[in-house]
This record gives structure tokens, C-alpha cells and sequence, in this order.
């Protein structure tokens, strides 16, 4: 009998520590629900506002139909019709902003360039969201593209494009609209992040194993062999979806990941070996917003936003906006809203990683 006792103190003792890595927090805010129904809310990506911080933007594809614009407490602002924009993504410097999406209706990625000043201080045509002076290109693709995620390369703005169904992801510089080449990541990939500092594209694979993989780069291309950051037979739960970095200095922080079929947020360093740290739900606040619920992409920003968001925010697509008020019934959500995008202040999930 003793024996026993002693098994089951160890039991709870392991049980304990592996929950105290899983924390729960809430959104302070949430986006009006996009006006496609079923599937549709896909990617969010964050733009900055140097000068005036509180008047961040925040961009949301509906890959059904085109991109909202919203502020930092989800207002909708404006909304571009373009066709199915699945993913999109932004890169700032000093002068210039850049946003890159890929639409699925006609194959191509979309790319623009704004000069930061002009974009803040132009009005915003709330029918054309890129209806202010900007270079545009639409660049056609070979591969049934999926996913985009943008990054800096000796200042050259790069993307990766992922292919839906397919294991292939293209590299292209998108000023000279050069494809610069094609690797294999070993299945169908949505969800990147490139870590313009680290020189690293971290990027989920769905299919097989579910694998959130690394690739640094070696001289300019092609990458080395990946590194295994983590897969369903570690911390993932279904597929591995979007993927965020969140800066503590330039090379240093932290990697988020959506992972879908539990519906948790993992994080991991941002540096080799990328241990993981802890995971988190979003859940419903008492009497308020709801949680969410398999999340496809995220956006994170280190950025000091002012107010709520002094250490940053984070924003992740809700698979399921429900009331509150809602329950569960034999498992199935009664979903009574289109699908939106919730904002969540980063100071509250620091805060959890830093108790750990």
C-alpha cells in the first residue's frame, strides 16, 4: 500500500508540474466579425505607427473575399475587396512600409510599398484601404499558393511562399520580382515567420508529423538542414498553424505558434535549441469576449503601443466567435458570429512566462 501512495505522490507531482506549463489568459478586445461566413478569417499582421504608437493598425485577411483594416481596439476601418487573400504579412524600415499577401484568385502574391509618412497621414478610403500613392506589384506564381510570410535581407525585402496541398516553398525578392529558388519542406506548410535578425525561417508543416521546423540560411541560398523545433509527438496538438516572434533585443525572445487541434499558443526561444517554455489558451472573459478557438494565424509586436499594450500585443484568428453566453451541446459550439480576430496585451502573457 505504501508503495502505491509513494507512486500516486509522484504521479501528481509530474501531473502538477506539466499543467503549471499550460496558463490561461483573456482578450481585451476583438474585431468586428468579417462579412464572409463559414471559413473565412484567416491572417492578421500588425503595422506600426512610429510617430503616434495608440494609432497602430492592424490588417485581417478574409480569404474569401479581401483585407480589413482595423485599429489596435478592433474598429474596422476601412476594406479592400481583392479576392481570396489567404496570408499576409508586413516589414517596416525607417522609410518605408512593406505588405505582401497571397491571393488565391488569380495565384500571384500581392506586394506593396508605402512611404511610411503618406500611409499614417492620408485619409483612409474605407471602400480602397491601399487608395493612397504606393508601388504596386502583382507577381504570378508557378505553385498553388498558400501561405506568405515577408522578411529583410540585407534590407532587400524577401518572401516565402508556401504550397496549398503541396510540399514546395518558393523564394523571391520582391522588388525585382526574382524567384531565387525552390525547397522542400516535406509537406503541405502554412503558418512562417522569418527572423530577419537570425538570418532563420521558422515554418510549420502540417501533414505527417506536424512540425515546426527552422531553417537557417546558409550564405544567401539554399538553407541548411532544418532544425526540428517541435512536432505533434512533443508540445503540438493537431496542426501547427501560424507562427510570431516576439523581440526581448535584436537576436533574443521568444516563438509563438498556433497549435490548432488543442487550441493553445506555445512558446519557445527564440534562439537554438528553441526550448519550449510554456503554452496558453486565450478563454472566454467572464461576462465579455469569447476565447478562441483553432486559430489559424497570428501576429505578435514587441512594440511599446502605449496604454494596454506598453509591451506589445498579440493577434490571433478565432475559428469560432460565439457569445459568451453560449454552450456546449454535445460537443459543437453554437456559433453565432462570422469568424474575427482577437487582441490580446503582451505584458499578460510576459507576465506568465516570467513567473515560470
Amino acid at each position: 500500500m505504501r508503495k502505491i501512495y509513494i507512486a500516486l505522490f509522484f504521479l501528481l507531482i509530474f501531473i502538477s508540474s506539466s499543467c503549471s506549463r499550460e496558463i490561461s489568459i483573456v482578450a481585451v478586445a476583438e474585431t468586428k466579425p468579417v462579412a464572409t461566413s463559414g471559413d473565412a478569417a484567416d491572417d492578421p499582421a500588425i503595422i506600426i505607427n512610429f510617430k503616434n504608437p495608440r494609432n497602430s493598425l492592424i490588417l485581417g485577411t478574409d480569404k474569401k473575399a479581401g483585407v480589413y483594416l482595423y485599429n489596435l481596439l478592433g474598429k474596422e476601418l476601412g476594406f479592400s475587396k481583392l479576392g481570396h487573400i489567404n496570408n499576409i504579412d508586413v516589414r517596416q524600415d525607417n522609410n518605408e512600409i512593406y505588405i505582401a499577401a497571397t491571393n488565391r484568385t488569380n495565384q500571384s502574391i500581392e506586394f506593396w510599398v508605402f512611404d511610411q509618412e503618406e500611409f499614417f497621414t492620408q485619409k483612409i478610403d474605407p471602400f480602397n484601404i491601399f487608395n493612397i500613392p504606393v508601388r504596386a506589384h502583382t507577381i504570378p506564381s508557378s505553385i498553388d499558393i498558400y501561405g506568405i510570410c515577408i522578411g529583410l535581407i540585407g534590407g532587400t525585402p524577401v518572401a516565402f511562399i508556401t504550397e496549398d496541398r503541396g510540399p514546395r516553398v518558393e523564394l523571391w525578392t520582391l522588388e525585382n520580382q526574382k524567384l531565387v529558388g525552390t525547397f522542400n519542406n516535406g509537406g503541405e506548410s502554412e503558418g512562417c515567420v522569418f527572423d530577419d535578425e537570425n538570418q532563420t525561417l521558422f515554418i510549420s508543416e502540417e501533414e505527417v508529423k506536424g512540425v515546426l521546423k527552422a531553417y537557417n540560411l546558409n550564405q544567401e541560398y539554399p538553407f541548411e538542414v532544418p532544425v526540428i523545433v517541435d512536432s505533434r509527438e512533443g508540445n503540438i496538438g493537431g496542426d501547427p498553424e501560424g507562427v510570431a516572434i516576439y523581440k526581448t533585443s535584436d537576436t533574443e525572445g521568444f516563438l509563438l505558434l498556433s497549435s490548432q487541434g488543442d487550441n493553445k499558443y506555445n512558446v519557445y526561444n527564440r534562439q537554438k535549441p528553441y526550448e519550449f517554455i510554456i503554452s496558453f489558451t486565450i478563454d472566454d472573459k467572464p461576462n465579455g469576449i469569447d476565447g478562441t478557438s483553432e486559430t489559424d494565424g497570428i501576429s505578435v509586436s514587441h512594440y511599446n503601443l502605449r496604454g494596454k499594450f506598453s509591451q506589445g500585443i498579440m493577434i490571433a484568428q478565432d475559428g469560432y466567435n460565439t457569445d459568451p453566453v453560449d454552450q456546449l451541446v454535445n460537443d459543437i459550439y453554437f456559433v453565432k458570429k462570422n469568424q474575427n480576430f482577437k487582441i490580446v496585451p503582451f505584458k499578460k502573457i510576459l507576465k506568465k512566462i516570467n513567473s515560470k
